[in-house]
């Protein structure tokens, strides 16, 4: 490990003047992200090959309406968290089939020569709707919907699921984290218990659940996250002796550091921490052991020597559970690693992209579903909205479907509906607001409002149904 270990609560250099226990918010808005390498490959084959056949018989053209959902929470939870909407809008713009790629298909055979031109020529033009990213959904909630042509809109299933899924894991798990911490902060460390970029996107989607910042210098670069680190033991480990590891640190980061007291002794680590930073010292990190009792005699012994401004932040394999569990210790901040990143038991939201209407002969989209047992869907378009009670607490989620003209016509016709899609891209141009850093900070906004709305219960974090239903009304 190095001296920029995430094993530790400490500001980005920029920052390092302030308290630990003030993090700092997202980098001032940039321009977007633009990834460099072509999305298009990350697929699966089967949609290359339904284009080619679709191109063969005619029906490439046809207009469409694909619709992602999920038919359930994960067991036990209570509502997810919409994340990677506005990843999926940046590998968007690179879903491109260059010389590279073309080469690839072509010489593994894996569509047609009229395919591969098609291919060399794809752009999505076509419309996506959705839930803002950071929005809560619930069992049948449209949470994004893809119009277009058949051949545009079916290339897009395998990316959007698989960046949706993986976000959202990470996003639900995050807000049932924060949830617990009340107003502590949560700090993201899982990149090492990660594929290196899905690491990134990770930390991306915990700061849209809420997370404070994040350990990974990719995702902070790349999305204007805040960075936080200092030192792990293995910094320790390299000096003689504690006292001289702790002196040097503080002398290259400054009093403010975040010191780790618990490679030998705990109390002889604060000791040495504060005799290293004197009553300065920003904060100590504890990584092992009771956290909860380590937690209130490392306080006590802090305020006795005089640090008491100094903030104490835990680590080692945190959930939203262990954060539960110290509500009551004196403990400043959570950093998070393994459990974060891995959806903390439930790593897939289960969401799936369906074709819900196509156009018959007249141009007119007419409803289509899968009926299969267990793997039902509801056909057509849909529009949905949240039902509120007097005191602004959700209490429904409405989604309307029926006759595709009446749908798209359909409005609110009451002061307690909220309207939950949202343009994502038009024509083919991409909605700003929700790429690059800009997006995040929406997404995290729009999360923190949408989390305060749910009914108190849903914050539990014992077993239970969703903690809203998901009503579904059919126009005639």
């Amino acid at each position: 490990m190095s001296l920029a270990d995430p094993g530790s609560v400490a500001l980005s250099p920029t920052d390092s003047a302030a308290s630990p226990g003030q993090h700092a918010g997202p980098a001032p808005s940039r321009p977007p992200y633009q990834p460099v390498a072509s999305t298009a490959l990350l697929t699966d084959r089967y949609e290359l090959t339904m284009l080619q056949a679709a191109l063969a018989d005619g029906t490439a053209d046809r207009h469409c309406l694909f619709e992602v959902f999920t038919r359930r929470l994960p067991p036990g939870r209570r509502y997810g968290v919409l994340a990677g909407t506005g990843r999926v809008l940046e590998a968007l713009s690179s879903f491109r089939f260059g010389a590279e790629e073309l080469d690839w298909l072509h010489a593994q055979a894996v569509v047609d020569d009229r395919t591969l031109e098609f291919l060399a020529g794809y752009r999505f033009t076509g419309t996506i709707t959705g839930y803002a990213e950071g929005e809560v959904f619930f069992p049948q909630s449209p949470v994004m919907t893809v119009e277009g042509t058949f051949a545009e809109a079916v290339l897009l299933e395998t990316l959007v699921l698989s960046i949706l899924n993986y976000d959202s894991a990470v996003a639900s798990a995050a807000s049932r984290m924060t949830s617990a911490a009340v107003e502590r902060p949560c700090l993201e460390m899982g990149a090492r218990r990660a594929h290196e970029q899905a690491a990134v996107a990770a930390a991306r989607a915990a700061v849209v659940g809420g997370f404070a910042g994040t350990s990974n210098l990719e995702a902070g670069r790349r999305y204007g996250l805040a960075t936080i680190g200092t030192a792990a033991h293995a910094f320790t480990l390299l000096h003689d002796d504690e006292e001289s590891a702790f002196a040097s640190q503080v002398a290259s980061l400054g009093a403010g550091t975040t010191l780790l007291v618990d490679t030998y002794d705990v109390r002889k680590g604060v000791q040495n921490a504060v005799r290293a930073a004197g009553g300065r010292l920003g904060a100590v990190r504890l990584d092992s052991g009771d956290l909860g009792v380590l937690a209130v005699e490392v306080r006590r012994q802090l305020d006795s020597l005089g640090a008491h401004d100094t903030k104490i932040t835990v680590t080692s394999d945190l959930d939203e559970y262990a954060i539960a569990s110290l509500a009551a210790a004196p403990v400043d901040s959570y950093g998070v690693g393994t459990s974060l990143v891995t959806g903390s038991g439930a790593p897939t939201c289960g969401m799936v992209y369906k074709l819900v209407a196509r156009a018959d002969s007249s141009g007119v989209l007419q409803p289509v579903a899968k009926a299969s047992t267990a793997k039902t869907s509801t056909g057509g378009r849909k529009v949905a909205a949240r039902r509120y009670d007097v005191d602004g607490r959700a209490i429904e989620e409405v989604v309307v479907t029926g006759a595709d003209l009446p749908v798209q016509e359909w409005e609110p016709d009451d002061g307690d509906l909220r309207p939950l899609q949202v343009p994502l891209v038009v024509d083919g141009a991409v909605d700003s607001r929700w790429v690059g850093s800009y997006g995040v900070q929406n997404a995290a906004h729009r999360h923190r409002e949408a989390r305060a709305e749910l009914p108190r219960g849903a914050r539990r974090l014992s077993a239970g149904d969703p903690a809203i239903p998901t009503v579904v009304h059919t126009l005639p």
